[in-house]
């Protein structure tokens, strides 16, 4: 009982952080941990949520939520008798858990097959060109820059945004795409992705994946500072949102116009870096997170 009201309480927490999380002014100023705290949030909340139900379900059993539940996959008898309202929490829990691995393992699937479809389809519609090496231009008229994630990733551009941009402008956001495949954001993405599947009618999720999307959308900026200027860029993504950039093909990365005038401020008025002792408290609660809750699935209390 007393691990699964614990399991409760951390779960109860974390969805309140995530609550909190969405409308924190300093995540702009270090989007990457932001993804990390983000990130240590949901798999936190996902365990304990799960781990509460299935620490009440295996209480009769007297060990820890996996020992436990290993117990009761051997079939052994549990020294008490079970009762309906643990055969509840057992159904609810192990109901949970397979909903949360089969929607990440469904947009997993899902997502390797758009973006093979989409290569196939670049294959036949896209070309190189020597203005732009190692980039895939697309015939059409409008503004498109965009990345295809991936063991074999491609930055593609349409013709459209070569005619739309400038030289440096270009290569600013063929820095950004560039980033976003470096650092596999696409990876990022997709478990909240998923836990909107599993979720579609919370907010907190909404709005979580809302957030994850901007953060990266930020890291890959900064990233891309590195080797172009701010305002270079910035004059970019408002060139793509008076022209209407084309929508990003599902599976892949590119410009979302709900993000553009975000992004664009902290480029032209960056603010300053958050201070090292909030960073280090930051990275602190993202590692007792990541290690406390898979802890209390163990231990027997």
């Amino acid at each position: 009982m007393i691990t699964a009201a614990v399991l409760a309480a951390l779960a109860t927490a974390c969805a309140v952080g995530s609550w909190r999380f969405t409308t924190a002014r300093w995540t702009s100023r270090a989007p990457r941990l932001a993804v990390i705290v983000w990130q240590s949030l949901g798999v936190a909340w996902g365990l304990a949520t799960t781990g509460a139900m299935l620490a009440y379900a295996v209480q009769p059993y007297g060990t820890g939520v996996l020992q436990g539940l290993i117990a009761f996959g051997r079939g052994e008898a549990p020294p008490q008798a079970w009762d309906p309202l643990h055969v509840l929490a057992l159904i609810a829990g192990l109901t949970a858990l397979a909903v949360l691995v089969v929607v990440l393992i469904t947009a997993g699937v899902q997502a390797l097959r758009a973006r093979r479809r989409h290569r196939m389809l670049l294959a036949l519609i896209a070309r190189d060109d020597p203005g732009v090496p190692g980039v895939r231009v697309l015939d059409h008229p409008g503004a498109a820059a965009y990345c295809v994630p991936g063991l074999r990733s491609q930055v593609v551009v349409s013709e459209g945004a070569l005619k739309l941009l400038s030289e440096d402008e270009l290569a600013a956001v063929l820095a950004h795409e560039s980033a976003h495949v470096r650092e596999r954001h696409d990876l990022v993405l997709l478990p909240f992705a998923a836990l909107r599947r599993a979720l579609p009618w919370s907010k907190v999720v909404a709005d979580a994946q809302s957030q994850v999307e901007l953060l990266i959308e930020m890291a890959a900026d900064d990233r891309a500072r590195r080797y172009c200027s701010p305002r270079r860029l910035a004059t970019a993504l408002l060139r793509f949102g008076t022209a209407g950039a084309m929508p990003t093909p599902q599976g892949m990365l590119g410009v979302h116009a709900q993000h553009v005038m975000a992004r664009v401020d902290r480029l032209i008025k960056p603010g300053p870096e958050l201070a090292a002792p909030a960073r280090y408290g930051f990275i602190a609660l993202s590692v007792s997170l990541l290690t406390a809750t898979p802890f209390l699935w163990v231990i027997p209390l």
